[in-house]
This record gives structure tokens, C-alpha cells and sequence, in this order.
């Protein structure tokens, strides 16, 4: 591999990192994803995105900067905007969780429906890019014959290049790309009206496009090609070396879980679970996944639940997997949590949803409520994966959970399979340089640290799981 600056582009920040060409990461940043209010709600900045991507490279040692040879960009899967051939914005840069297209969707027949999973893999939600696209397209300013529907790191690398193109696995998040065919749907577009050559060729990721001299030159940049990786969680896959029959466990603000499988599965029983099929980065694999929407964000929500600071949380979290382990949790006192504190995961996938506590008595503590959460997490994290009806011999967990013992070692116990998590940071921007080099880095590069299940926990917390099943899907069942 040659030394690479990678741009990871998440809901929350921006992850700017350069690895040598070893693989190994020579300089990493965080950013916030800034964002905007159009009026409706909040869009990319993608001014100020772009001056975070030009103010990291300014900063680097002119050395190193010189010696970068390739810029791979990931992103979030479901945002967008349109572009034109003189790649102005003729729309808002959507962010992936943005509903502004949802009305377009609610007339569409339950048979419709069956044919848009049959045929993208993908059930029906506002949160795929079709809908924004037909949105955009109605409340465009100015001409829109001449633009492309582009995902924000996809836009990012045209800005860098001139060129507009788009990556396998982003293109199968728009819920428009037929997986079989590799490419858009017409039948699928028709529904909401759209035109499928609004959507751009495909372009692998190995395959760059090389950066414009001027801006190169600018940047203070030698020639250099820019790669679109793709989705920011099947780019985790190659960064964790993701096999079949292995679970990746993405973690960030969300959650995502992803598998890998040798055909897409489009059936009726597998659009029931609305977990989404998709093609992998390398554009021959297939995925198939599911967000959980609270993820990271849960540890901000359970300091604002308790109004601790971040290092008396941690340090609640540290007492509760103490005495986890030392078996002095009683199930029978912990609080059962339903942690959908930012909306509900497959099946039900309702962005309103909100979580729930109950069994809080006068004399419950806070240790029990920090682990009455995460084993909600662990949980609710268990029911999702039994809708993919597939086999499973080991967990690889990457982002914040991988640095968090308590959540690690209960999702082990719960499932009874081992979990492996990354023992180093930015596996998704390593992802990234492999991808743009075609090439692979082992799990072991990761320095994986193994959590093993424990079958007398596993037996206390599936007899716990038996106990409170009538409540949890009564809470589960709350009106939103």
C-alpha cells in the first residue's frame, strides 16, 4: 500500500486519519460534522466539511503531505443531494436519518412494497436516498437535466476530482439499485417518478480517479487519486477482515450489525425482518444489515439520566462489570431498560419511538441502572440479530463498544459466542486505504482483544431474559 489520508464521515464527526503505507496510522483528527438548518431540518455544511478536509491536510508536515499518494473517502449510506455537471449543489446535502421524503412513500401498496425488497433488498423507509431524490427533484432551484444524485463523501471526492461517480455499497443504500442487475431499478424509480439515470455509474473502490492538479496543487498535494470507499459500516467490514459466519458489531452513535452472505436473500420471510440486503464494497459480495439506532449515544444518555460526568460514568460502568463478575448482580433488582432512546430498531423501525424503564424501586442504584442499560443494549442487540436466522462463530466489534468491558462481556454471555474486539482505533478508515489499494488487512493488524462467553452467565442471564420476556414486549409494544 502507498501512505493515504482517509475521510470518515459520520453522523457526528468527522474522522481524518494518515496511515503509512504499512497500514500503520500516522496522524488522526476529529472533527464535528457540521451541519445546517434549511427550514426543514439539518443538512451537510459542506463548505465548512471540505475546509476540515483542507485545514487537516494543510497541517500536516509538507514531508508527509508530499508523500501521500491516495485520499479514500467513507460515509454514512443514506444521505445525498443532487449535483450538477458543474458540481453545484441543486439541493440540500440530506443527512441519512432525514424524513423529509416520507410522504411520498405512505401511498405505496403493500404489493409495491414487496417488489421494492424483491428487487433492491431494501424495505421500504425514508431513510433510503430514493425518497430524498424525488423530494430534491420537486423543491429543486434552477435546472435539474444535467444533475446526479450523490452521496456526501461520493460529492466530496467529485468536488476533489471534477468527476462524478458513485460506490457499490452506498449505491445499493438508495433503495433504487437493483442487486442483482448492479444497477438502478427502473421499475422501482417509476414508483415515485424518478428518472434512474439520476443516479451515476458505479466505480469500485480500488478504482480512483485522480485528484485535479490545480487543486492538488493548492493543497499543497503531490498527484494523488481519490477513492470512494463506500459505506462507513461495510468499510468496517473489510477493515475487520469480516468473514462469513462472523458478525461484525459496528458501534458509533448508532449500531450497526452486519454479515456477509453468497446471494442476496429477497425473499417474503426476509422482508419481514426489514433487515436490508446490500452489495459489499468490493461490489460481488453481499451484505446484509441492520441499524439499531441508539448505539454509542446511549452512554451520553445515561449521564444525562444520572447528570454525572463522563468519568463517574465510566466509573459506574467499571463497579457494574466488577460485580457482574464477581456474581453479585442480582437480575431480580436490576431495572429492565428498553433503550431505543433514539428510535427503534428492525422490525419495527420507527424513527418516534423512545425508550423505556421499568422495575425502578426506592432503593434501586445507580450502578444497577448503568447495568440495567447496557444489558437493555446487549439485548435489544440479541433480538436483532435473531432476524438474520443465520449461523454464527464469532462477533468482531469495532467503535466505541470495543472499549467498553461491561458491554463487551454481556454481549458474549447473552449470545453465547465469543466476541472479539478491535484493540486499535479508525478501523473503518483502515478499511478505507485496504480498499483503495485492493487490498486486505488481516483481523490480527487489529490486535483484537477476545471476550469468551461464560455458560453459568449465559444460563442466569437467558433465564433473566425468560423472566421478563412478557415485559419487555410490552414495552416494546408502547405507542410511540
Amino acid at each position: 500500500m502507498t501512505p493515504t489520508i482517509t475521510v470518515d464521515i459520520g453522523t457526528t464527526s468527522i474522522k481524518l486519519c494518515v496511515f503509512d503505507g504499512d497500514g500503520a496510522l500516522v496522524v488522526s483528527r476529529r472533527v464535528a460534522t457540521p451541519t445546517v438548518g434549511d427550514g426543514i431540518g439539518e443538512v451537510y455544511d459542506v463548505a465548512a466539511l471540505l475546509d476540515a478536509v483542507r485545514d487537516f491536510v494543510a497541517d500536516l508536515e509538507p514531508p508527509l503531505r508530499r508523500a501521500v499518494q491516495r485520499i479514500a473517502l467513507a460515509g454514512v449510506g443514506e444521505s445525498g443531494g443532487l449535483v450538477g455537471a458543474d458540481l453545484s449543489l441543486r439541493s440540500p446535502m440530506i443527512l441519512w436519518h432525514d424524513q423529509r421524503g416520507a410522504a411520498l412513500l405512505r401511498d405505496l401498496t403493500p404489493a409495491q412494497r414487496e417488489r421494492v425488497y424483491a428487487v433492491t433488498g431494501l424495505p421500504v423507509n425514508a431513510n433510503y436516498a430514493l425518497s430524498k431524490v424525488a423530494w430534491a427533484l420537486a423543491h429543486a432551484e434552477g435546472d435539474t437535466a444535467d444533475a446526479l444524485w450523490l452521496n456526501v463523501s461520493e460529492f466530496v471526492a467529485a468536488l476533489l476530482t471534477g468527476r462524478r461517480w458513485s460506490e457499490p455499497s452506498l449505491a445499493s443504500r438508495t433503495m433504487a439499485l437493483d442487486l442483482r442487475e448492479r444497477r438502478p431499478s427502473r421499475e422501482v424509480c417509476a414508483l415515485l417518478g424518478v428518472d434512474p439515470a439520476i443516479f451515476p455509474p458505479l466505480r469500485p473502490a480500488a478504482l480512483g480517479v485522480a485528484m485535479d492538479p490545480a487543486i492538488a496543487h493548492t493543497w499543497g498535494l503531490d498527484e494523488v487519486t481519490v477513492h470512494v470507499a463506500g459505506h462507513d459500516h461495510m468499510v468496517g467490514g473489510v477493515g475487520a477482515d469480516l468473514q462469513p459466519g462472523e458478525m461484525l458489531d459496528s458501534t458509533g452513535t448508532t449500531e450497526g450489525i452486519l454479515t456477509l452472505v453468497r446471494e442476496p436473500r429477497t425473499d417474503a420471510a426476509t422482508a419481514a425482518t426489514k433487515i436490508a440486503g446490500g452489495l459489499a464494497c468490493d461490489g460481488e459480495s453481499f451484505t446484509l444489515f441492520a441499524s439499531i439506532p441508539t448505539g454509542g449515544s446511549a452512554f451520553a444518555t445515561v449521564r444525562t439520566l444520572l447528570d454525572r460526568d463522563e468519568a463517574e460514568v465510566r466509573a459506574l460502568i467499571d463497579r457494574a462489570h466488577r460485580a457482574y463478575l464477581d456474581g453479585k448482580i442480582d437480575l431480580g433488582r436490576v431495572p429492565l431498560v428498553l433503550p431505543r432512546f433514539r428510535g427503534s430498531p428492525p422490525p419495527d423501525k420507527d424513527a418516534n419511538a423512545r425508550g423505556a424503564i421499568a422495575g425502578v424501586g426506592t432503593d434501586t442504584t445507580a450502578v444497577e441502572l448503568v447495568f440495567g442499560c447496557f444489558l437493555g443494549l446487549a439485548r435489544q442487540f440479541a433480538d436483532v440479530w435473531t432476524l438474520f436466522s443465520a449461523d454464527l462463530d464469532r462477533v468482531k466489534v469495532i467503535g466505541p463498544a470495543a472499549s467498553n468491558p461491561l458491554w463487551l462481556q454481556l454481549k458474549a454471555d447473552l449470545l453465547g459466542a465469543p466476541v472479539s474486539a478491535a484493540g486499535v482505533d479508525e478501523i473503518v478508515s483502515r478499511g478505507a486505504q485496504a480498499l483503495a489499494h485492493g487490498a486486505r488487512r488481516p483481523w490480527e493488524d487489529a490486535l483484537p482483544r477476545e471476550i469468551a462467553p461464560d455458560p453459568r452467565r449465559h444460563r442466569m442471564l437467558q433465564d433473566g431474559v425468560a423472566a421478563t420476556a412478557a415485559r419487555w414486549e410490552h414495552l416494546k409494544a408502547m405507542p410511540a
